[in-house]
């Protein structure tokens, strides 16, 4: 019988009831105006509760669209948040759900990971995990029908997450997903400060520059820019807000920031 992993955080970072959820999503496509002509491999978003960042993260996921009949697998990496470990865990579940139905997760691909000492098998790490979960209905929503490789990812070196990832890059029907916010409880003019210079960091493909509190997924996207930097990749800057643009006051914010590799 298959193990399913339930949602934690529906009807709290986002909508429980499916139609609200789905109207919600469409909302925030429909409000990127910034269509690129270019088809990327690899994207950034944040992980907030939609009313905060589900405006920034639409924003990269917009650019997908196009690729909803070439994608059909995801590599999602995003930080933990209640869990401490060290390496990537990937869950035990067969199944993850959302409000908008089942994903079934690409056991074979995970298999693929198992020769990988940085690598763990921890369902702890995603039973409460939301920074994996609120992309879930993004994607659901724009790409129908796909499989996912869930990696939670604990302390680990730059160059064992690039691992993790060159393993499925090759793969043109799979999508790179990166899941981080940027500076936390920073006053707004400064928050936009630390966080064009993280920005800057990210753009220049120098993640020795991103530090402990200026992403909380900094681990997951600093190997990811350790394999753009091998692989020469650009990266273009889609929104770069915080929570006093969107949904909160301007004492105390948390920044967002949707980047795309291609």
């Amino acid at each position: 019988m298959n193990q399913i992993r339930q949602p934690a955080v529906a009807g709290m970072f986002y909508p429980a009831d499916k139609q609200s959820l789905k109207a919600d999503i469409h909302q925030y496509l429909e409000q990127v105006t910034n269509e690129q002509k270019i088809i990327p491999k690899a994207i950034v978003v944040p992980h907030a509760g939609y009313i905060y960042s589900g405006p920034i993260a639409a924003s990269a996921y917009k650019q997908i669209v196009p690729l909803k009949d070439i994608i059909n697998r995801v590599v999602l990496l995003g930080p933990s948040h209640r869990v401490a470990f060290n390496g990537l865990a990937v869950p035990e579940s067969d199944v993850f759900n959302t409000p908008l139905g089942n994903i079934p997760i690409d056991q074979k691909g995970i298999q693929q990971l198992s020769d990988l000492p940085q690598v763990i098998v921890s369902e702890q790490a995603h039973r409460e995990e939301h920074s994996l979960e609120v992309q879930l209905p993004f994607l659901q929503e724009i790409l129908g029908e796909f499989t996912l490789i869930p990696i939670v990812v604990g302390e680990a070196e730059r160059h064992d997450v690039a691992e993790v990832i060159e393993k499925f890059w090759d793969d043109e029907h799979t999508l790179i997903v990166i899941s981080t916010d940027l500076s936390h409880y920073h006053e707004y003019n400064e928050a936009r400060r630390l966080d064009r210079l993280t920005s800057d960091a990210i753009q220049n493909l120098k993640p020795d520059l991103i530090g402990f509190d200026d992403a909380c997924g900094r681990n997951g996207l600093k190997g990811m820019l350790t394999v753009a930097e091998e692989k020469n990749l650009t990266v273009d800057i889609l929104d770069l807000r915080n929570s006093g643009d969107t949904a909160g006051d301007k004492s105390r914010v948390v920044g967002y920031g949707a980047y795309v590799f291609h």
